[in-house]
């Protein structure tokens, strides 16, 4: 049986608690690696329900803050939650930018660019909104690795579904690594191409803090497990809460890694 694959993004209140809580921590180290110059104008492409762009805000000192993204429900999202007069949402497509040529210093991409269908026309987009000097940048959760609450939970779920092999996150996306980041920016023109790992410690006060985001339905992960029967649900949720490192308060404490690519527009 061929898997169904469910990647929902429609709903901002459902994936702030599965990974938008912990994608605001990595967003922080991504934007002081970049060094954008403070009074910059700033696109966010793929801007979901805001984390990003709310982060430049709080720590770029942006002249501008433009955020695009498909779903009208995390645009909607996103312009409840992050209410300045230097930002505006608005719906947008990746691979086809409504927007003028050279018209931002920085164009940015949080957990987005995997997802994206035609990944080197959405990297040449961004290259052509850039000014010269501008910088380019994007990060990816590390699912085949250290992204550890998604890692653990597409583990157990392969040990026990074998369809569900075909729907892992680290095997879906062979662009999440630095050699394969490296050469789409490369190829895209930019110069001056780094990568680094940005890891942060997530801590969840208890089991249910980590397994009710599942029930979502948002994302890979929780659409593949709002698919299953009750039993098998159950199933999955046990094996994974033997499988997480419980401390005696019955915290659990992980690893969240994002791979990072940056480039300059020459």
């Amino acid at each position: 049986m061929a898997a169904e694959r469910r990647d929902v993004w429609a709903s901002g209140d459902a994936y702030e608690p599965y990974v938008g809580r912990w994608s605001r921590l990595i967003a922080q180290k991504f934007v002081s690696w970049l060094g954008v110059p403070r009074g910059r104008r700033w696109l966010d492409v793929g801007c979901g329900t805001g984390a990003l762009s709310q982060i430049i805000l709080d720590h770029g000192a942006p002249d501008r803050v433009s955020g695009l993204d498909p779903s009208e429900g995390f645009v909607a999202y996103a312009q409840h939650r992050t209410a300045n007069e230097l930002v505006d949402f608005r719906v947008g497509d990746a691979q086809a930018l409504p927007v003028s040529d050279a018209e931002f210093d920085a164009t940015v991409s949080g957990l987005v660019l995997n997802f994206i269908p035609n990944q080197p026309k959405a990297v040449a987009e961004m290259k052509r909104v850039t000014r010269g000097g501008g910088i380019v940048g994007a990060y990816v959760w590390d699912y085949a690795g250290e992204m550890q609450m998604m890692r653990r939970f597409w583990d157990a779920a392969v040990a026990l579904d074998e369809v569900a092999a075909e729907l892992d996150e680290g095997a879906r996306f062979p662009v999440c690594h630095p050699e394969p980041l490296s050469d789409l920016f490369r190829d895209a023109g930019l110069r001056e191409v780094a990568t680094r790992a940005l890891d942060t410690p997530i801590v969840f006060k208890d089991f249910d803090d980590y397994w009710t985001p599942f029930l979502g339905g948002q994302a890979p992960a929780p659409g593949y497990c709002m698919s299953l029967s009750e039993d098998r649900r159950a199933a999955l949720r046990d094996r994974i809460r033997a499988s997480l490192p419980t401390a005696d308060d019955g915290s659990i404490h992980l690893i969240a890694r994002a791979w990072a690519v940056r480039g300059t527009v020459f």
